[in-house]
């Protein structure tokens, strides 16, 4: 395979990543079907941040972090930075001057399938990252690898300018291509959601409100009024 830097990708449509950014990882994943969730070893190294953006993407090879300083160059406000590696990695493949660098970009944030570090200043910082571990192990620059080409990170195909979803609940990615009409099914779900949400905190139990009780007795689930009876 040739090492490329693309240079003009088509990002995900704007409106679409606004309704994803405020709807978060849950509602977005449902509604485009229950699939391109990341692994749950992703986790955010600090509890809060929510973005939503089109991806970048880096495919890098294991312990090096060469190509994360070729693909600030491709980045732009609003962008979130989405790493894959060619083998399995935990080493801390990025830190706060990287991130200082992405940052004067207007980048959102970074999902890499390997090690991050400099976790409390990341957090002064307020720019967030979702990673497969946290190591202080250091990194070289020594081997090629590409930027905005087709890379699987933690488990899922993301496409540069994919639609990148990241809150404490993951990482979901929604294909560019279905993004608007995913938005348009996440924000339908939220609104009959915040409906239940009403119902539920009046007291209306979810076996009314759903119909369980008679799918529940077909299945053979009986009442018994005395522990004697069962």
């Amino acid at each position: 395979m040739k090492n490329v830097v693309v240079r003009n990708i088509k990002r995900a449509d704007k409106n679409a990543i606004a309704t994803f950014e405020k709807l978060g990882v849950s509602t977005t994943h449902e509604a485009l079907g229950r699939y391109q969730l990341m692994k749950p070893y992703m986790r955010p190294i600090w509890a809060g941040a929510s973005i939503a953006g089109p991806a970048v993407t880096i495919l890098a090879q294991p312990g090096d972090n060469w190509m994360i300083h070729v693909a600030i160059e491709q980045c732009q406000p609003g962008d979130i930075v989405v790493l894959g590696v060619t083998a399995d990695n935990t080493d801390g493949m990025f830190g706060d001057l990287l991130a200082t660098s992405l940052k004067a970009r207007g980048v959102k944030g970074l999902i890499i399938d390997a090690g991050c570090r400099d976790v409390a200043t990341l957090k002064e910082m307020g720019f967030p990252v979702w990673s497969r571990a946290i190591s202080s192990k250091g990194t070289v620059k020594a081997t090629l690898g590409s930027v905005n080409i087709p890379v699987v990170c933690a488990g899922v195909n993301v496409e540069p300018g994919d639609a990148v979803v990241a809150d404490d609940d993951g990482v979901v990615v929604v294909p560019k291509k279905y993004a608007v009409e995913t938005a348009a099914k996440a924000q339908k779900r939220s609104d009959d959601e915040e409906a239940k949400r009403k119902k539920l905190a009046s007291g209306v139990l979810g076996l009314d409100m759903y119909n369980m009780r008679e799918p529940l007795a077909k299945a053979g689930l009986i009442y018994v009024d005395n522990p004697e009876d069962v």
